[in-house]
């Protein structure tokens, strides 16, 4: 048995290869689990006491053989290979289906552009929040509906720590770490504990913008929504405001768009009133300006936000909310042309 292993040492010494496959079966030969060296070691236990110790140490040098002779020549033949043309075709044809972004990512990244042209900056936040940030700091009431367990992720019934409900929050962190003027906009996910359907999920995405300077004024948050408006959906669209009611806003106010797929006629995307809503926005609560320290005789604000899906929707007129998590490739190959 030892003059056997001596002799597949040498054979493994002057072994030689032109082919992958050829190193490969060189391989499994000795390496592989019915191959030769398992083979020996497994025999290993009938060898006489005296020539145990000589036999242990040839098998390790065979493997040891092996081993180097697959690196040493592997790239060797990969080279050989690569200049043959039979490893690698430069003439093959390439695939020439073209990837696509998706389409939640294409208006993000719309909103975004649009958003930096007037001067805002992007600032992004944690998804998993404290109270504090997603909702004592916004002026949310320890009674408000959006703190019960219906709505809100906690993590692990933590009434501390959840999963945030909006990109509000980022708005508390910046404004505590940064002073007026403050002008940026929070893209990001959010959660909430809702039932999925057509035009419900409980994970979204949100665009919410914030400034914050001196003699910041309603009228300036109008004509900064209509700007994004005719930005977005075109020239002539139109845009409406509608008393509303948020924690961290005050007034607030719901807008309104002018239906771009009817233009304004009535159809069934705006339900016939010629008007579609797509987000809600106000002047900065003075509470949720003092909660960050900011002098509210001295500095004023406007905040908004807008769920990207909903934007997503009426732009593409996509009607099940559901087609932008199954990852349907029939689905979203229609935005390659978007990228």
């Amino acid at each position: 048995m030892i003059e056997q292993v001596k002799t597949y040492i040498e054979e493994v010494q002057n072994s030689s290869f032109q082919k992958m496959d050829e190193l490969e079966a060189f391989r499994i030969k000795y390496l592989g689990k019915k191959g030769l060296i398992p083979a020996l070691f497994g025999e290993f236990k009938n060898v006489a006491k005296e020539e145990r110790k000589e036999m242990g140490i040839l098998l390790n040098d065979l493997k040891n053989a092996v081993q180097d002779k697959i690196t040493s020549l592997k790239d060797q033949v990969e080279s050989l290979q690569d200049e043959s043309g039979e490893y690698m075709d430069l003439f093959m044809p390439v695939n020439k289906e073209a990837g696509s972004r998706h389409p939640l990512a294409i208006v993000r990244n719309e909103i975004i552009e649009i958003f930096s042209r007037i001067g805002f900056t992007v600032s992004e936040g944690p998804e998993i929040e404290d109270d504090w940030h997603n909702f004592t700091a916004l002026n949310f009431p320890e009674e408000h509906p959006a703190r019960d367990m219906q709505d809100t992720f906690f993590i692990e019934k933590d009434p501390d720590i959840a999963l945030r409900t909006h990109t509000s929050s980022v708005q508390v962190r910046v404004m505590e770490n940064n002073k007026p003027p403050i002008r940026s906009i929070f893209p990001g996910r959010v959660f909430r504990n809702e039932a999925i359907s057509a035009r419900a999920h409980c994970i979204f995405h949100q665009v919410e913008g914030l400034y914050v300077d001196k003699n910041v004024s309603f009228a300036d948050l109008k004509q900064t929504l209509m700007y994004f408006a005719k930005e977005m959906f075109g020239e002539n669209t139109g845009i409406r405001l509608r008393p509303s009611y948020f924690p961290f806003t005050e007034p607030s106010a719901e807008m309104d768009i002018s239906c771009h797929i009817c233009g304004g006629k009535g159809c069934n995307i705006c339900k016939y009133t010629g008007w579609v809503e797509i987000l809600g926005c106000g002047m900065v609560d003075p509470n949720v300006l003092k909660s960050a320290n900011i002098d509210t005789d001295e500095y004023t604000g406007f905040a908004f936000g807008m769920g990207i899906e909903r934007i997503t929707m009426l732009k593409y007129q996509i009607k099940d909310l559901r087609l932008f998590f199954e990852n349907d490739l029939k689905f979203l190959r229609q935005f390659e042309a978007a990228i």
